[in-house]
């Protein structure tokens, strides 16, 4: 390892989608390691990958080597993989490693991620903690293709546990010929996200895939080889289970090491732990203002705290997120926000409903003094951007509010259409239009050149629909309008 002299060290732990962010980000503002050096360690033996995209892997729209993040190829940045971190002296500033070696640090990030959560349920989990027989989860690639093992084309499975990541695994099981059925023990899926009319006809479209949802159930016990049985006796066939029930921060190295944790490495603004020389971002990191479990405010922790570490910004702060939730399942368009479990009597917020069934769409606007406050749309793909970008910057909705679920936005008064900001097309990466098309004159033709130059796609995948219509409609000479 070659470290310009006079460079920090700064040792990054976690090797997953927001540590291998924080290396990028560090290598694009200290190219030459001039300031920083950072080492990062990741326990798994891959290199770095998406982990949004593995039901995409479980569906076949993706490969391993098509979902690897970019492995910044400067002096200033060492990644070790297949070693895991196994103890934490704050007061030495070391790390020790599973092979023996310590590492010094002058600061320490900690993105350790989460783990799959198993309910208690018996034959879920082995006596040592290991899933049971025919259970995974989907959290890694290891995962991923056990599953893929697992499965046989006109087999059936069971998915436990109906929210985003459940719901995307049930589509691309079934996607490659799986007999599915999924299992959630609240009143309706995707509970957090949505309300239960949305929920309704989410669930008839997975009907129409022959997808069997199970609301309200709880799951009693897993008998391998046969399925699982639920609290009202029934027993649903399955040769696997996969398990989607929710994620457990991976907190324990900080815990031991004396560092102030709840359900997550406590946080504050400046994205530092109780011990100030070191930090944590991502799924094992708390902040006030939320953002674990999704992988845009992730990434813009990964931002703040390398530009606070490398000195070229030190008063950057996270002040925390607006999450936006996409389903990304073959053939269904789901985007939600902000506020959608409204209470009828609340007078301040005015609510906009449009319940199409049959269509199998919905779309709900909540609006609190001429604010986008929240919305759920499913199966108003154009309206989606739109709507999110309103929320994000507060601006007033029009008078028309239907014409929003168009996607159209009125110019504010007194300022021309043409003088809006650029429409933001990858919100975990904040690319807009304009970027797009500048790197279409660049020389970017197709997706994955796209991807390169403005990293478009590379997040949630929920972008990739929008980009590739772009694509498909821009000439050999310039982008269409």
């Amino acid at each position: 390892m070659n470290t310009v002299q006079g460079a920090r060290r700064i040792v990054v732990v976690g090797n997953g989608m927001v540590g291998a962010r924080f290396a990028e980000e560090t290598a694009r503002l200290d190219p030459r390691g001039e300031r920083v050096h950072v080492t990062v360690v990741g326990a798994e033996h891959h290199p770095a990958y998406n982990r949004v995209l593995l039901s995409g892997m479980v569906a076949g729209d993706y490969t391993a080597d098509q979902i690897r993040l970019p492995v910044p190829d400067t002096p200033g940045v060492t990644v070790r993989t297949g070693l895991a971190v196994v103890s934490l002296d704050t007061a030495g500033r070391t790390v020790t490693l599973d092979d023996g070696t310590a590492l010094e640090y002058d600061e320490l990030v900690l993105a350790t991620g989460a783990r799959a959560a198993f309910p208690p349920v018996t034959g879920v989990s082995a006596p040592d903690g290991a899933p049971g027989e025919g259970v995974c989860a989907l959290r890694d690639l290891d995962d991923c293709r056990r599953l893929l093992a697992l499965v046989r084309p006109g087999a059936p499975v069971v998915v436990l546990g109906g929210g985003v990541l459940g719901l995307e695994a049930a589509r691309g099981l079934q996607s490659r010929g799986a007999r599915v059925s999924v299992v959630e023990s609240s009143p309706w899926i995707m509970r957090r996200q949505i309300d239960r009319p949305a929920a309704d006809i989410l669930r008839r479209r997975y009907d129409a895939l022959g997808v069997r949802v199970h609301s309200w159930r709880v799951a009693s016990r897993w008998i391998p080889g046969t399925g699982l049985e639920l609290d009202d006796g029934r027993v649903l066939p399955g040769d696997a289970l996969v398990v989607t029930a929710g994620v457990r921060g991976n907190i324990e190295l900080a815990k031991d090491a004396g560092i102030e944790v709840e359900h997550g490495i406590l946080v504050d603004d400046t994205l530092s732990t109780s011990d100030a020389r070191v930090h944590a971002v991502g799924d094992c990191a708390q902040h006030p203002g939320g953002g674990a479990g999704l992988v845009q405010p992730g990434w813009e922790q990964a931002g703040v705290l390398a530009r606070r570490l490398t000195g070229i910004e030190p008063q950057a702060l996270y002040g925390g997120s607006r999450p936006v939730t996409r389903l990304k399942a073959e053939g269904i368009e789901l985007t939600a926000f902000g506020e959608v479990h409204t209470d009828d009597n609340d007078e301040d917020l005015e609510t906009l409903t449009v319940s199409d069934p049959h269509g199998g769409r919905y779309a709900k606007l909540v609006v609190r003094e001429d604010r986008l406050v929240g919305s759920v749309l499913l199966g108003f793909p154009e309206a989606a951007a739109t709507l999110s970008q309103l929320h994000d910057t507060g601006a007033p909705v029009p008078a028309d509010r239907l014409a929003l679920l168009q996607g159209a936005v009125p110019a504010p008064a007194g300022q021309e259409a043409g003088a809006q900001a650029a429409p933001v097309v990858c919100r975990c990466n904040a690319v807009t239009r304009d970027d797009l098309e500048q790197a279409w004159l660049d020389g970017a033709r197709t997706r994955e050149t796209i991807a390169a130059a403005t990293r478009a796609t590379t997040g949630c995948g929920g972008c990739v629909r929008d980009v590739n219509a772009l694509l498909s409609g821009w000439d050999d000479k310039s982008p269409v309008g």
